[in-house]
Formats: structure tokens, sequence, C-alpha cells
């Protein structure tokens, strides 16, 4: 085909797909931005720190649920009525949370707007599957790629700025802005279509229930368990028994053969580059969101790092992307979509491995390195890891595909920060115990560390010497603690380098995509 037989892009599908991708941009963004004023937000509404998890928790759980849903709901309603439906709904919820004043109004409203947000993220890709014709798909799984990997790495930094300079409610009234374009944007660019409702009363409810009650309890099994020590809870063993009952019925539903309206297609992981890419996709969130968990949480508890200037340090893994997210189209024309995945992968082990061994000395500007390698790494996985994944899938499976690319995401995301916040619990206990056991009283050195720094407090003003001695003994348990730390975080780096390898692997295996990604068509 020459360029002047290639399909062009309508002006209004170029504007549909920006629009539902701005959407999409927005719903994940609000993840990573209520998460960096979590704090600011338990005070304003008078929560506590045990409460204020569900504020977050809430959001996902609304999520999670509703992208499996969102292929065929858009099928019932179609696909105008029902991306507009939910982006007026996200904007309307999204207000409402910045100006309710209590506890149990944020954990309804943040379920809402997780519900009516977590729409626009599968349904954006979907936009591009079917919109856009194959030359162009490159193109649109690389804006898609903005939504998906530079969205939580800028989060924390717009959070912070917008809670330190306006207040919290404003993290919410944010989305309300880019929602004046995308409104627009969806009305005039998409195509109106008939709707189904047939299909909604012949709708397979069994799996719908069974996937909606066992992702939303596993979703909370994930973010409660560290705080209620897991399965010592009742309450966590409970959920968890019934996710996994649940689960394990939805998969029978799903695969059974008398079933003919199945809510996703789950006989696509049997194909054997969306099977591999759906492995490398999963580890993928689960190393991603991880780290986007990881490196703030190590720079306030070991450097006393505030939010804002935490969401400093992690602006230099998001703001190069968008200077190479738009090459990649380009280099996906020119080189195997196969090796920049591997490429990627490769680089974000090497910057999770940079981090192995931290120290006092390794606050935000030690961590510029690493994490300009894996903005690098994190720009050059997506595009092509989507465009791998979707090629091939007939137009009547992209909502399925997208539903379930999208799903292993952020279940990996929430599954990697589970691990990881057991993990580095676990690993500061384990190193504590292990220093603990090398210094002693008794030990000459010990006493001359103690001595040296009774002085250094009788110097300085404190002229009681057993009150001397006593700061001294206490500044010694602190620096042993914040060693132990630093080997813990340094551990949990290396557990997500285990993670990225892992999807490093499951590249090698992915074939040479033989036919374009999902044809237009919806």
């Amino acid at each position: 085909m020459n360029a002047a037989a290639a399909e062009t892009v309508p002006l209004r599908a170029k504007i549909a797909v920006m629009g539902a991708l701005l959407g999409a941009f927005m719903a994940v963004l609000n993840i990573q931005v209520t998460n960096t004023s979590l704090p600011d937000i338990q005070g304003g509404i008078g929560t506590g720190l045990d409460n204020g998890g569900w504020i977050s928790t809430a959001y996902l759980i609304g999520e999670i649920i509703v992208i499996p849903l969102s292929g065929w709901l858009a099928g019932v309603f179609s696909l105008k009525r029902y991306l507009i439906a939910n982006a007026v709904l996200f904007l309307f919820f999204s207000a409402a949370c910045g100006l309710t004043s209590n506890f149990p109004e944020m954990v309804a409203l943040r379920a809402l707007q997780g519900f009516s947000g977590g729409v626009l993220i599968p349904l954006a890709l979907v936009c591009v599957l079917t919109l856009l014709p194959p030359h162009a798909r490159p193109l649109g799984f690389s804006m898609f790629a903005l939504t998906a990997t530079f969205a939580p790495a800028i989060g924390p930094s717009i959070g912070g700025w917008i809670t330190d300079a306006y207040g919290w409610r404003y993290i919410f009234y944010l989305n309300l802005v880019p929602g004046a374009i995308m409104l627009p944007a969806l009305m005039w660019g998409l195509s109106p279509a008939p709707m189904h409702l047939d299909r909604l009363w012949k709708g397979d409810w069994v799996g719908v229930f069974t996937m909606a009650i066992g992702l939303g309890c596993l979703q909370t099994v994930l973010e409660e368990g560290n705080k209620d020590d897991w399965f010592s809870s009742g309450f966590i063993t409970k959920l968890s028994v019934i996710s996994a009952v649940a689960l394990v019925w939805f998969l029978v539903q799903e695969l059974r053969p008398g079933n003919e309206t199945p809510l996703v297609n789950l006989r696509l992981f049997a194909r054997w580059n969306f099977g591999f890419s759906s492995i490398a996709n999963f580890m993928l969130g689960f190393v991603l969101y991880s780290a986007v968990y990881l490196i703030p949480l190590y720079l306030a508890v070991a450097h006393g790092y505030s939010a804002a200037q935490s969401g400093a340090v992690m602006a230099w893994i998001g703001l190069p992307q968008l200077l190479i997210i738009p090459c990649m189209p380009f280099l996906m024309k020119r080189v195997d979509p196969r090796r920049l995945l591997s490429l990627g992968f490769l680089l974000f082990f090497v910057s999770l491995l940079w981090n192995l061994n931290l120290g006092p000395n390794d606050s935000g500007p030690q961590l510029l390195i690493p994490n300009l390698i894996r903005a690098v790494g994190q720009a050059m996985v997506f595009p092509p890891i989507t465009m791998i994944a979707t090629a091939g899938i007939a137009a009547q499976d992209a909502g399925s595909a997208s539903a379930l690319f999208n799903m292993l995401r952020n279940l990996g995301g929430a599954i990697g920060v589970a691990v990881v916040e057991t993990f580095v619990t676990n690993r500061e206990k384990f190193h504590s115990f292990i220093i603990n056991q090398h210094v002693s009283l008794l030990q000459p050195a010990t006493r001359q560390t103690i001595a040296a720094m009774q002085h250094y407090f009788e110097a300085h003003g404190m002229s009681d010497p057993a009150a001397a001695r006593h700061q001294a003994i206490i500044l010694l348990g602190e620096t042993l603690r914040q060693q132990a730390n630093y080997f813990a975080y340094g551990d949990a780096f290396g557990l997500l380098a285990i993670g990225m390898l892992v999807a490093l692997l499951a590249s090698f295996f992915i074939r040479r995509p033989s036919g374009p990604a999902a044809p237009g068509g919806h």
C-alpha cells in the first residue's frame, strides 16, 4: 500500500480518541494524586490513619470491578452513550468528593468515582483499536502509554503541589478542567450507535456477580491485609475465602462450554502473544505501581521528605517520557517491537538493581540516574506491549482484550503494592534482629560509641550525664533502626528487579505479530 492509498484518519475519530485518552489519563492520575494528599484529606474530614486508607481502597475497588464490565456494557448501551455517561458521572463525583465533609460520604463518593472512572481506562484503548486504522494505532498506543506510565509517575508531583498551594479539595476539582475538553471531544467525535438492550437481559449475570464479589474482596484484602496482619485477622481470612470461591466460580462460568455470552472472552489467553504479553503486562503493573509506592515511602521514612519533595523526585520518572513516548511510533515502524519491549524491560531492570545498596547518602539526588533510566525503560515498554497484545484480535473481541489487559495491569499493581508493603515490614524486622545481635552494651565498641555520643550531648548543653547517656542510647537505637530500613528498602528494590526479570523473560517468548492490531469498526 502506498502513501496515497493509505487509509486516512477522520478528524472526528482523532478528536474522539483524544477525548477518550484524556479521560483515561485523568482516571489513572486520580489514584496517585489522592494518595499523596491522604494525610491532609484525613485531617480535613476528621478521620484517623486506620480509616483513611479506605479513601484510596474504595476508589480502587470500584475501578477494578468495572473494568471487566466495560466492554460488555459498551456493547449494550453503545460506546458513545456509555463512555459519555461515565465521563459525566466521573466529573460529578470528583466535584462531590471535593465538597464532602465526613468520612462515610467520602468513602461512598470515592467508590462511585472509581466505578465511573474505571470505565474510562479500558474504553480509551477500545477507541484506539476500533476508531483508528492499523497504520495510526502505534501513535494511539503511545498516547495510551501516557495514561498507564506517565500518569502514575507525575501524580505525586501534582498532588503535592496542589495540596500545598491550594488545599486538598482542589485535587478533586482539578478533574473539571480537562473534563471541559474531554466531554465536547467525546460528544462530537463519537458516532451514535443503536443500543442493544436485549444483551442486558441475556447477559452473563452469574459472571458479573462472581467477578464483582471476587475482585472486590480481593482488592480489599490486598489494601487492608498488611495493616490487619493478614490471616491473623478474621475479617481478612473470610474475605480471602469469599474471593477465592467467587473467582474460581467466575472462571468456571466463563469457560463453561454452554456459556454463549461470556462476560469476557478468557480464551484470548490461549493466543500465544496475548498470553505472554499478559504475563509481562501483569508483572509490569506489579513493578511499576510498587515502585511508585516504594520510592516516596523510602524518601519519607529514611530522609524525611515531604509529599512535595518526593513528588519532585518522582517527576524525573515522568517528565522524560513526554519526550520519549512521542518517538515510539516512529521506532515501532522501523524496529521489531519485541526488541523495543525487551530493551525497555532490561532498562527498567537495571534501574531497580541500581537501588539495591541504599544508605544514608542515597536521597533524592542519588536517585536521579536510576529514575532517568526507569523513565526510558517505561516509555519503551508500554506502546510495544499494547500493540503486540492486540495484534490480530477481531473487532468483537476488542472490548474483552482491553478489559483483560487493563485489569491485569491494575491487579498486578494491587498485588505488588501489598507484597512490597509486607515485604518491607518483614525485612526491616529481620535486619533489625541481625544488627541488634551484633550490638550489645557489653561490647567495647558499643560502649565507646555511646560514650562519644554522650560527650557530644554534654558538649552541646546537656549538663546531666545520665540524661546525656540516655539520649545517646536512644540515638544509637534510632541509627540502628534506620540502617535496618536502608537494608529493607534495598531488598524491596531487589524483589522488584526479580519481578521485572520475569517480565523480560516472558517477552523473549513473544512471536513476531502476524497481523495488525484489532481492525476498525465497533
